[in-house]
């Protein structure tokens, strides 16, 4: 009862607020989430996602993103950051002491798996996030018509959106809408199911903990990708695009050119993939492409971030490495001199 009254009461508070704003574009796009939750009512969890989050006291006392969480391993993530403190120390300073700080978070990501650097008073942490999809009867969701799109929807450019992930707040209290908020509550006791064999029970027992370590969810901005069916599964081809646009003109360049280099095609094959790529762009904004017995779709990509009383959550024990921490760059000295052991 305790629950269901929590639920009543952020949801009442939702919609006092979109009342109150009185915004019609707010307005539609409510209503065409609330078309989306009846048409793909199901979750599809792909698993997990990481990125870098800053506290950084001269900007404020929140965590804000530094780097997308979009990487599979935490260890891609801690790269991301030994890559962005080097440069820092490169770049950013002629101070011999503020460089000599940079690189000593720098010699520690090369030689440690660490989750949380402080430096120069600012706080790093490599951030976990778990990834997913809306799904119905049709399958995984595609874009919806108020998702936003590039002011120039050109193809085969490569313009690249710059990723919204990069300086979002992650607040759990912030208002993202009615169904987004009843969507945030519905995930606070979301763990990986007994019953889903895809994870060991170690894991499962993690995501179990995590929902009592970390109980409040920050829904990151969306994004969108392309995926491939195949005989059970919908599976992901590339990575995720911050607009619909460019998610569909990664498929076209995969369809007419990365893919039959990268499979050797034959030339029946090749003229198969490149005719249903100039069909998928005559139509503008089409969401499916089929090649044979092949369905590629653009899928709308969700993912949450879950936070505790001391910010965001790590990585969880039983998140896997491929790799281990290394030297990236040139050993640099606090005068800035490159040396290329």
């Amino acid at each position: 009862m305790c629950m269901v009254d929590d639920w009543k009461r952020h949801l009442d508070a939702l919609h006092e607020e979109l009342v109150r704003r009185d915004d019609p574009v707010a307005w539609v796009t409510e209503a065409d989430a609330v078309n989306a939750s009846r048409r793909y009512p199901y979750l599809a969890l792909r698993g997990p996602v990481f990125g870098i989050a800053v506290q950084e006291p001269a900007v404020g006392p929140d965590w804000r993103l530094l780097l997308p969480v979009v990487d599979g391993t935490p260890q891609q993530a801690r790269d991301g950051l030994h890559s962005h403190l080097w440069f820092k120390a490169k770049d950013d300073t002629d101070d011999p002491a503020v460089r000599r700080e940079l690189l000593a978070a720098v010699a520690v990501l090369e030689r440690e798996p660490v989750n949380d650097v402080e430096v120069l008073g600012v706080r790093y942490r490599v951030v976990r996030g778990d990834e997913f999809a809306r799904s119905g009867e049709d399958g995984l969701e595609p874009p919806r018509p108020t998702d936003r799109e590039p002011v120039d929807r050109t193809w085969g450019v490569h313009r690249r959106t710059p990723s919204p992930d990069k300086g979002f707040v992650l607040d759990p209290g912030q208002d993202g809408g009615l169904i987004a908020g009843a969507l945030k509550l519905g995930l606070r006791d979301f763990a990986y199911a007994d019953s889903d064999s895809r994870f060991p029970a170690e894991v499962r027992a993690d995501s179990k903990e995590a929902v009592a370590a970390y109980p409040d969810i920050v829904l990151l901005p969306v994004g969108f990708g392309v995926v491939e069916r195949d005989e059970k599964w919908w599976r992901p081809r590339g990575a995720m695009m911050a607009t619909p646009h460019e998610a569909r003109d990664l498929l076209y360049g995969a369809m007419t050119d990365t893919w039959p280099a990268l499979y050797q095609l034959d030339e029946h094959e090749k003229a198969e993939y490149i005719k249903a790529a100039e069909e998928f762009k005559a139509a503008g904004h089409a969401n499916d492409a089929r090649v044979g017995d092949r369905l590629y779709r653009i899928c709308r990509i969700e993912r949450l971030v879950r936070c505790g009383p001391d910010g965001p959550e790590p990585p969880r024990r039983t998140d896997v490495d491929e790799y281990g921490p290394s030297k990236m760059h040139p050993t640099m000295s606090e005068d800035g001199s490159l040396h290329y052991d």
